[in-house]
C-alpha cells in the first residue's frame, strides 16, 4: 500500500518517466514481506535500455524491473534506496519520510 505523496508529485513522476528521464518517487509503503522497511522509491523511465543501463551502475538487475507498460521502474528499498538516492542527489525525497 502506498501513501504520503501528492497527486501533483505522481503526475510529475509520470511525465518524467514518459519523457525518457530517470525519475524518482518516494512514498510510504507497507508490505508484510518487508516489515523493516517503511518507504520505497520508484526509479522509472519509459526507455528500458536507459533504465537498464542506469540500474546497472548501482548493481540493479534488469529482471528486477517492474515492466509496467506505461511506467517501467525499479522499486528501491532499504540500503539500495538510501545509497542510490544519495548518489543521485535526491536524498531529500527520503528525508521527507525519515531521518537519514
Amino acid at each position: 500500500m502506498a501513501f504520503g505523496i501528492k497527486r501533483d508529485e505522481l503526475k510529475a513522476w509520470k511525465r518524467q518517466v514518459n519523457a525518457g528521464q530517470i525519475a524518482f518517487l518516494t512514498h510510504y509503503w507497507l508490505d508484510d514481506r518487508f516489515p523493516d522497511h517503511k518507504t520505497v522509491t520508484k526509479a522509472g523511465c519509459c526507455d528500458l535500455d536507459t533504465l537498464i543501463a542506469w540500474g546497472q551502475q548501482y548493481g540493479l538487475k534488469p529482471e528486477w524491473i517492474h515492466t509496467d507498460e506505461q511506467y517501467p521502474h525499479f522499486d528501491l528499498i532499504g540500503q539500495f534506496e538510501e545509497d542510490i538516492l544519495k548518489a543521485e542527489g535526491k536524498l531529500d525525497q527520503l528525508k521527507r519520510f525519515r531521518d537519514v
